[in-house]
């Protein structure tokens, strides 16, 4: 059921691959809401995913851009903004990506030039989308931006191993980066703390089936779906949240405020 909240809005999406993905869902709960779109992600994963099927149900074009170069993001700003025929109201940063995962690098035995690729990608990536929209003066006033995040930025999952750093590293940004644009036109910028979720990315994480068992057993509403998560997404990129920003905000059942559960004690106990 939609209630209009992004009418007239017009937003970039970042890193919709596939049914699973948060951002495909976004999307999808953004142009029920009212939304226009521009889809974007890495050439690679344009080719590896089913991003033309979703561009063809919300009617979205489809900018390539690897975030880890300037040009190609100065090229999607504004290529987007000519689409629009005008300034973007939002965008959400869905991005993230490490080798050393991919090959099972222990934390304690990383490749560091694939390291430095992870931060490059899943977190410096932020800070360039943000730049060149604020040297552009793309972003409307009062526009909402929005990254992805985990809470083992604060707390050690051990097998997410260097992306928690990047985590990190991108909470910070949406802080810093927060207040100067907030100052500038009044632009919001946060990320979101969202369950583990069945993604494609989020699968390659080891022990990923156990990881996200244990978090829905220690949420008391348990674990927030994709689309729960799509849904929180609207409320931030609306008018009704016009002053919250450089914000970390846990969307996670209440997971990151609970310490134990009496399911998990029951099972410890052998009950």
């Amino acid at each position: 059921m939609s209630h209009n909240l992004l009418k007239g809005k017009k937003g970039i999406i970042f890193g919709a691959l596939n049914e699973q993905s948060l951002a495909w869902q976004t999307a999808l709960k953004c142009h029920e809401e009212g939304a226009q779109i521009v889809l974007t992600n890495a050439p690679i994963a344009l080719r590896m995913g089913e991003i033309n099927k979703l561009a063809d149900a919300i009617g979205a074009p489809v900018i390539g851009a690897d975030v880890t170069k300037m040009e190609d993001l100065e090229a999607l700003i504004d290529q987007s903004m000519d689409h629009f025929g005008g300034k973007i109201d939002f965008i959400l940063h869905s991005v993230g990506m490490s080798m050393n995962i991919r090959k099972g690098n222990p934390y304690t035995q990383l490749n560091h030039e694939w390291e430095l690729k992870t931060l490059d990608i899943s977190a410096v990536s932020f800070h360039r989308v943000l730049q060149v929209a604020y040297e552009k003066d793309a972003l409307n006033e009062w526009a909402s931006v929005v990254a992805l995040t985990y809470i083992a930025a604060q707390r050690v999952f051990p097998d997410y191993n260097e992306m928690a750093d990047a985590k990190s590293l991108l909470e910070s940004i949406a802080r810093s980066f927060g207040y100067h644009y907030g100052l500038k036109n009044k632009v919001r910028v946060n990320t979101i703390s969202q369950s583990p979720t069945r993604t494609t990315a989020g699968s390659g994480v080891k022990g990923f089936d156990g990881f996200i068992n244990f978090s829905e057993a220690m949420s008391p509403l348990g674990n927030a779906s994709a689309e729960a998560f799509a849904g929180y997404c609207v409320t931030l990129f609306s008018d009704l949240t016009r002053y919250v920003t450089m914000q970390n905000l846990y969307h996670d059942g209440g997971y990151s405020s609970t310490g134990v559960t009496q399911s998990v004690v029951d099972k410890m106990a052998g009950q």
